[in-house]
């Protein structure tokens, strides 16, 4: 029989070069007007009771090919489990095997989380009775950026996802943080809500989640080195958020993400900024001590580089609202490959892992959110 394969969907992206024999060549398309590429998801039909090997020939160029040794292809045949199968890297080719009874079967880079899956999330949570929806501006390609604002307290808190829409655990955050926050049954929930109110954006990309990009939007432009001038030609997405931004102010500010080399998950700060004091950091590093004696699925040993005093780079969203407001401002990071410190041999980092450190960020915030 022979097999077809299909990215032609919602966040779909491959290329098929040949199939030879029970090889299979393949190539990740590039960002539209971008050099960035390394998000894949693509289905296969036809291969029942066959062992292909599937080679994805331009690895080695992708946007962060560091990022492969040690990863794993997540493959599902109902797209609700995606399990981690065995991946070999190496000359620049990323390599896996699969054999199966199954017609149909997907691959992707991680758990995809669609643009239906996205308004089907945005649908669930406006009917909540604590929420109300914003569609806050469009993206270039005319789609919603959604926000919803919980709460009463005083204290401003911003949570905003996907400005790179390849990092798809970012969403299922997402939808962690989101049904906690519209949970009327919690008391921790509760409590954080009479002392702040809560602006989130479960996705500032739908344009590059449905194209099935990495990191840019329809004009190719990285949203996440926008934030000093946006604009509505480049990146309407950011103008529009950091517009509602200005009207509330930001208190706290976490930016969701994904990362393609590190096995664990970890905070970025604002370190360089112009206006850096120690006290003011001190809040961001008190919150990630806190987190990571909260839940093991946080640590503070491993993560980036800390900038240079005056050199933080202000067109990124963390930097620019500890700037703007005096936020206590984070970029969380999460793996496509596994939490190593608690890793777990079938799944790796997950979709309802990802939904579990939302609530564990909240608690933790909820336990100090008097002192910001």
């Amino acid at each position: 029989m022979t097999i077809t394969l299909n990215a032609a969907f919602d966040s779909g992206n491959i290329r098929l070069n040949q199939i030879d024999g029970d090889v299979v060549d393949l190539e990740i398309v590039r960002d539209r007007d971008s050099d960035f590429y390394q998000w894949f998801y693509f289905r296969v039909a036809g291969a029942a009771g066959r062992t292909l090997t599937y080679r994805i020939v331009n690895a080695g160029a992708s946007a962060y090919p560091f990022g492969w040794p040690g990863y794993k292809v997540r493959a599902s045949t109902d797209r609700v489990a995606w399990r981690m199968i065995e991946t070999r890297y190496a000359d620049g080719v990323l390599e896996f095997d699969w054999s199966g009874d199954s017609s149909l079967v997907w691959f992707a880079y991680f758990a995809p989380y669609t643009m239906e899956m996205h308004e089907a999330l945005v649908a669930r949570t406006a009917l909540s009775p604590v929420a109300t929806h914003r569609e806050l501006g469009v993206s270039l390609d005319g789609q919603a950026i959604d926000c919803f604002t919980i709460g009463s307290g005083p204290k401003q808190v911003w949570i905003y996802g996907r400005q790179h829409p390849g990092e798809s655990m970012t969403e299922w955050w997402m939808e962690g943080a989101l049904e906690r926050l519209t949970d009327t049954s919690d008391a921790i929930t509760a409590a954080l809500l009479d002392k702040a109110t809560f602006h989130v954006v479960p996705n500032m990309n739908p344009d590059g989640t449905r194209r099935g990009h990495l990191r840019t939007n329809a004009a190719g432009v990285n949203l996440n080195r926008e934030w000093h001038t946006p604009t509505p030609e480049r990146s309407p997405e950011v103008l529009c958020v950091r517009d509602a931004m200005d009207a509330t102010g930001v208190a706290v500010a976490m930016d969701i993400h994904g990362d393609e080399a590190i096995p664990a998950n970890f905070l970025a700060g604002f370190e360089g900024i112009p206006s850096w004091t120690d006290a003011h950091g001190a809040k961001y590093y008190e919150y990630g001590r806190r987190l990571a004696a909260h839940t093991p699925d946080f640590q503070t040993e491993k993560g980036y580089p800390k900038s240079a005093p005056g050199t933080a780079n202000l067109s990124m969203s963390t930097n620019q609202l500890a700037e703007r407001f005096g936020a206590v401002s984070m970029t969380l990071e999460m793996p496509f490959k596994d939490h190593d410190p608690n890793p777990d041999a079938a799944f790796g980092w997950s979709p309802e892992r990802s939904k579990q450190l939302a609530h564990a960020m909240l608690e933790t915030l909820a336990d100090m959110i008097v002192e910001i």
